[in-house]
């Protein structure tokens, strides 16, 4: 057994309907982590909210490493006026999020959607307007903690849409 260099790998590149809106998200590893993860996963764009950290932020293009310019990405202020465009242009609002009426994510069918988006709240705050979303998800964790890190939630979000599309296939 051999581990691969970065240049002997060859992945399936391809992109996915899937936006993902930052909601104030304000750590500098989180913005760069967001684009890496979501290079990863083909994701087709990302809206960062304005007091979010700068993509010329040494620890965001420290840990975005080198992702920034593969994923369109776009800068808003109106929370509730980019939700409505979103919707109004077909996307299905998924907010990643613990609510009262938040659907496991092993038993949401992404493949029901052509196009969506998924809400991340802020590390303090959560997501400004939860009812804003036409769906909310949850990954189940069976420690005693209730949350994880945003950018792990994304990771596994992504890692669930892109399974569930590309065997459907």
């Amino acid at each position: 057994m051999k581990q691969l260099k970065h240049e002997e790998i060859k992945n399936n590149q391809q992109k996915f309907s899937i936006t993902i809106v930052c909601d104030a998200i304000r750590t500098p590893e989180n913005i760069g982590m967001c684009f890496r993860i979501s290079e990863s996963f083909g994701v087709q764009k990302i809206y960062l909210h304005e007091t979010s950290p700068l993509l010329n932020n040494r620890k965001v293009e420290r840990t975005a490493r080198n992702t920034i310019n593969n994923i369109e990405h776009y800068r808003y202020n109106d929370f509730k006026k980019l939700i409505n465009k979103l919707k109004a242009e077909g996307n299905k609002i998924v907010g990643v999020e613990i609510t009262n009426s938040s659907v496991s994510i092993h038993n949401y069918n992404f493949c029901t959607n052509e196009k969506i988006v998924l809400l991340l709240g802020s590390e303090r705050n959560g997501i400004e307007d939860i009812n804003l979303a036409d769906v909310t998800i949850s990954i189940p964790m069976y420690g005693l903690n209730s949350s994880m890190n945003v950018i792990n939630s994304l990771a596994i979000t992504l890692y669930e849409i892109t399974k569930q599309i590309t065997l459907k296939r």
